[in-house]
């Protein structure tokens, strides 16, 4: 099979275990840089391009798009607009995706992501929507009043979250969110998990990987490269479930799920189309890479995966 992985950088972690991965089940890999690729409509792709990309590893100038089999997205943030564009074109090829472009915009946008658990009954901390100041008081006492979690509905990584204490704070936060265009996401704070998450990787129907992420003394949140630390826990069956079912409602095939435990059971802080690798690889010693290339191969050899690359060919 040919994959390739949409990265823009092939010394990352994630990608350079994919790309070990995928070789030791015996496949041809290319690393695309999605901002280096030309797309085309109207005409063929080049054979010479496709020979260059499978012969180096690499596409590292501006090319038509390669044809491969397989793609697994890892669209940075910061490209989210260009790097969709591309997942949408290796789709009307009719390519296999750990990711589609739907699905990816979904998880990006932390108020559709909110909105589709909600409606699918999914637990979820109590969560208000404000783009003005004006309507902050109101949010904050739908949510249960302070302290109150405020959050872009766009960011990663912990980025763009602040804990207000009080309402001065919890304004400013939201003005700021205003100036940059973006809408405030207006979330209970759950004391009993402060400092304390779960990260999950879902890959096809199920959970293959868990950890327990520490935030450092004076940190709420738990992210590890916000210096969090982080040790494997069984995944049980109920969080099981409920990663799964998040990681599905979005259409996800690769997933990052968070879950904070509550006094009213375990809640969905978020799902991430692009999960890091490396922290929960290296805490839990399992092999992710793995799990997503044999997920892909699975896919593959499903009657319905070839006939969509059937119709794909007609167009």
């Amino acid at each position: 099979m040919r994959i390739g992985i949409l990265s823009r950088n092939r010394k990352l972690y994630s990608t350079r275990r994919l790309v070990q991965a995928a070789h030791a089940r015996g496949h041809s890999v290319a690393v695309i840089d999605t901002m280096t690729v030309t797309l085309e409509m109207g005409m063929p792709p080049s054979d010479d391009d496709l020979m260059h990309t499978l012969r180096h590893g690499i596409i590292t100038r501006t090319v038509p798009l390669p044809e491969v089999d397989a793609i697994i997205p890892r669209i940075g943030t910061s490209i989210t607009p260009y790097g969709l564009a591309v997942v949408r074109q290796f789709e009307g090829r009719g390519v296999l995706t750990t990711a589609t472009a739907e699905a990816i915009a979904c998880s990006r946008d932390k108020l559709h992501s909110s909105q589709l658990m909600s409606q699918a009954n999914l637990p979820i901390p109590r969560t208000a929507v404000t783009s003005h100041p004006e309507g902050l008081f109101a949010a904050i006492h739908a949510v249960g009043g302070l302290p109150v979690i405020i959050k872009s509905s766009r960011g990663t990584q912990g980025r763009g979250i602040v804990l207000a204490h009080n309402l001065k704070t919890a304004a400013a936060a939201v003005a700021q969110l205003r100036q940059a265009g973006r809408q405030a996401l207006v979330q209970e704070f759950v004391a009993e998990a402060a400092g304390k998450d779960l990260r999950l990787i879902v890959v096809g129907d199920r959970c293959v990987a868990a950890m327990q992420r520490t935030a450092v003394q004076g940190e709420f949140r738990a992210n590890l490269h916000l210096g969090g630390t982080a040790v494997t826990v069984p995944i049980d069956a109920e969080t099981n479930r409920l990663a799964v079912a998040a990681a599905q409602v979005h259409g996800l095939d690769v997933t990052g799920v968070d879950i904070i435990q509550s006094q009213r059971g375990p809640l969905l802080l978020e799902v991430n189309s692009s999960p890091g690798l490396e922290g929960i690889e290296r805490t839990t010693s399992v092999d992710i890479a793995a799990q997503i290339i044999l997920f892909l191969e699975k896919r593959r050899a499903l009657p319905s995966a070839r006939k969509q690359k059937k119709r794909a060919g007609k167009q």
